[in-house]
Parts: C-alpha cells; structure tokens; sequence
C-alpha cells in the first residue's frame, strides 16, 4: 500500500507520515484525523486489531468513540475484543471475525486455530454478527452456527463479481475491496 514492507507496530507515526499511500500525495491518517473527516456523515465498521495488547487497543478505540456523533460498529478477530464491547459497551453493535485458521495457515497454536475457526468462543462473545471469509462459507463450524444462532452473515472480503454474485447468495452483507460492484437491475 505504501511500497515499504515492514509491520505498522514497528514504525512511529513520525516515520509513518512520511509515506504515502498508494502512490498518491496522501498519507496515512490518525484514527483520530479519520474520524474528524467522516464527522458521522457515513456508518463505520471499526476493526480492532487482535496483535498486541488487544484490551488496550479496544479500550482506547472504545474511549476515541465515545464522542464520535456517527453511527458505527466494531468488529475484530479477538473474541475477547468483541466480549469486551459486550461487557463495557453493549449498546454498540459487534461482529466477530473469522476464517478458517487451518486452510489459510494462519500461524497460531494448534487449539487457538480450532476455537477460532469453529467459532466455540461465540457462546462468551454473543456477537450480533460474524463476519466469515467467503472462501470457507461451506465449513461445517460456520454453516451449524448460522443454522443454530442466526446472527447476521458478512462476507469477507469479496474481490470481483462472480464472488459477489456468489456470496449473495449465503451472506445477508458484503465487504467488498478493489472493484466496483454492479448495480442490480
């Protein structure tokens, strides 16, 4: 994104924004400097990041949106991310993220690939929805839990329009990237 390949926890912001994003003149925001331009005029879905210090980062993002006027929800890949939310901010909407941690060899002990990728930490969390990469929407894990609890599907994340097209038809709501989808007739 900024033709540099180093993680972003291993960069100050003074070293941060001196690059630019996507070889254009801008560069990368604070959370902060998001916000102020959105300013409420469009719903957010706000990832926590599950590296690091995870409560940390949830409640710093929680604190940022407390005086943010707009609608969001928060979404992350940290179930316990998602019960925090559940615990300090119940009146905001939460997703939990995942995939199958097997087939795309996430780098993760054996038993946290297997409670995340079967979603076993759901009963704790009580996400509003989970959000599913598309590719595994056939995984039993993920087919039982949509049949049992019937949260609100999301796919993840969907790069042309056979997958839309494709997605449409087990997820109630698409995250796209890197395309413009077609407008249904």
């Amino acid at each position: 994104m900024c033709g540099f390949d180093k993680k972003l926890t291993e960069c100050s912001y003074d070293e941060l924004k001196h690059y630019r994003l996507a070889k254009s003149d801008e560069k990368i925001p604070l959370f902060d400097e998001v916000l102020k331009v959105i300013d409420g005029k469009v719903p957010l879905i706000v990832e926590v990041k599950s590296e690091g210090d995870w409560k940390k980062t949830t409640q710093l993002m929680a604190e940022r949106m407390d005086s943010y006027r707009g609608c969001y929800c928060m979404e992350s890949f940290h179930p316990f991310a998602v019960k925090w939310f559940k615990d300090h901010r119940p009146e905001i909407i939460r997703g939990q993220l995942s995939t199958n941690y097997f087939k795309d060899k996430i780098n993760r002990k054996w038993y946290e690939k297997f409670l995340l990728s079967n979603l076993m930490l759901n009963f704790l969390t009580k996400p509003d929805f989970i959000a599913y990469n598309h590719l595994w929407k056939k995984d039993f894990s993920y087919t039982l839990c949509r049949k049992l609890f019937k949260p609100e599907n999301v796919a993840w994340t969907i790069k042309n329009q056979k997958e839309l097209e494709e997605a449409e038809k087990t997820f109630d709501v698409i995250i796209f990237d890197s395309f413009i989808p077609k407008k249904r007739s």
